[in-house]
């Protein structure tokens, strides 16, 4: 799986520097996206907690009808997200090698929780269990009502949400 290095940029002479509140830690500059809900950063990966990006190769036509990675789209918007907003996460749980967080950013002044804004913009899904409930379930509620809305990915053709793929590729690996 390939990953993409991104590099935040920010401005410290146009804002005063702040710290995360306690208990919670910056995503800042220099962390390597692996895909549209995680990144590794100092040899520790990082997922936001309940949700799942698109994955990559698999495809949707756009409104031109030209074919287009799902999964680098999520990640397109991950990045800009992250660029533009300076989340602050809190790790939630550890499974495995990898720690779930919790990230908010502000947008205006409000707090803003970084999964739902993936998923209300289109660009992220509500992360099923295997029993095929959401972990969090206002992450479906958000999922359907982007859904409904037809934004982002849910506005193309093809797209294809990627607990059922997942799903599918789980089962076909499942001994019989």
């Amino acid at each position: 799986m390939r990953s993409v290095r991104i590099l935040l940029a920010v401005t410290l002479a146009a804002a005063p520097a702040r710290a995360a509140a306690p208990g919670y830690f910056d995503l800042r500059s220099g962390v390597t996206l692996e895909s549209g809900d995680s990144w590794v950063e100092a040899g520790t990966k990082y997922r936001l907690y309940g949700t799942q990006a698109c994955l990559r190769g698999t495809f949707y036509a756009d409104a031109g009808g030209h074919r287009a990675d799902c999964g680098e789209a999520s990640l397109a918007v991950f990045a800009a997200f992250i660029a533009d907003t300076r989340p602050e996460c809190a790790p939630v749980v550890r499974v495995g090698d990898t720690l779930h967080v919790a990230c908010f950013v502000m947008i205006g002044g409000d707090r803003v929780d970084l999964g739902s804004l993936m998923i209300t913009s289109g660009f992220a899904f509500a992360a099923l269990r295997a029993d095929g409930l959401p972990y969090h379930a206002g992450y479906a509620v958000a999922e359907q009502a982007a859904r409904d809305r037809r934004v982002g990915l849910w506005q193309f053709k093809g797209v294809q949400h990627p607990a059922i793929l997942l799903g599918q590729a789980a089962s076909a690996m499942a001994p019989r």
